[in-house]
């Protein structure tokens, strides 16, 4: 029997046309590619929904702005094919994510000027990115890799300049653990390799501040803190802070609300999941489930 390739059977949408993944291409001289010159946003769907698009693309326009890099398409536009390239690949829990570059030019130098940024957009089935790890919560390590300071790159842009991350992931892998965390040139904990962080202390979730991406996942979060009397705060901790609290957790648009048990061989808490984290994750989850600040995906008939 021939294996089913996915490429073949997934529809991307490259610079205002669908097509097969097969079909899709990138240039060898794309700025992207070439000195990581790029912005991206990552969303979700649940159950046929498209969960806050309009506070991603806010996000995703704010990233251009930052880089100055002109976006050929309105915000209206770019929604619109995000929720085609879900409904035409039939996902009803996704994964989509959002890339543009700044473009080609030749020879490829790195001057910016005279480019036409490239919009590419993919979809795929649900990334849990705890799914893997043992009863869905994360041993974690702190990484000798700082996070980007912001005198360097503003981390509120989301850049495709990820290599720091991945060095993180490294120092967590050849630890045997499943995750890094981050801290910021000053010692502080910023967050993880496209994670936001959070702590439980005393019943109250602390957040840092500053030097890390505003997630949605984190103003969601925020938010339903809010609903459910959870005080909460966003200021800077120190690594000694985040061994000593009594939960903790990462905010993701891939996987949600992924719980932390072990920091640097230190258990958190009591090295379970704790209520308050349980808490969140479940309100999360039903807020996704519920279709509440999403979007219907319009699929065509079969």
């Amino acid at each position: 029997m021939k294996k089913v390739d996915v490429l073949d059977n997934t529809i991307v949408f490259v610079n205002g046309q669908f097509m097969s993944g097969r079909e899709a291409t990138v240039s060898l001289f794309d700025s992207g590619l070439l000195y990581g010159d790029g912005i991206f946003d990552t969303l979700c769907a649940r159950n046929g929904y498209l969960f806050k698009p309009d506070q991603h693309l806010n996000r995703l326009f704010r990233s251009a702005n930052g880089v100055r890099m002109e976006i050929p398409y309105s915000r209206q536009e770019v929604k619109r094919a995000i929720l085609d390239v879900a409904a035409r690949n039939m996902l009803r829990d996704a994964y989509l994510k959002c890339v543009i570059t700044r473009g080609v030019k030749y020879p490829p130098t790195m001057d910016p000027r005279g480019r036409k940024s490239n919009l590419y957009i993919f979809g795929l089935p649900y990334i849990n990115l705890a799914e893997k790890a043992k009863d869905g919560a994360l041993r974690t390590k702190i990484s000798a890799v700082r996070r980007t300071p912001v005198e360097a790159l503003d981390p509120r842009i989301k850049s495709l300049d990820y290599q720091n991350l991945v060095l993180a992931k490294f120092d967590a892998f050849d630890a045997g653990v499943d995750e890094a965390i981050l801290c910021d040139i000053a010692g502080n904990i910023a967050e993880g390799p496209g994670y936001n962080i959070f702590m439980v202390c005393n019943g109250r979730l602390v957040t840092p501040i500053g030097s890390v991406l505003e997630g949605v996942t984190r103003e969601t979060v925020l938010e339903i803190a809010a609903r459910h009397d959870i005080p909460c705060l966003e200021r800077s901790f120190s690594p000694f802070e985040l061994c000593n609290a009594d939960e903790a957790f990462f905010s993701t648009t891939g996987g949600g609300i992924l719980p932390i048990v072990e920091v640097d061989k230190r258990r958190i808490g009591d090295g379970t999941i704790g209520p308050t984290t349980r808490r969140i994750r479940d309100a999360y989850a039903d807020l996704l489930e519920s279709g509440t600040d999403s979007v219907k995906i319009d699929y065509p008939d079969v």
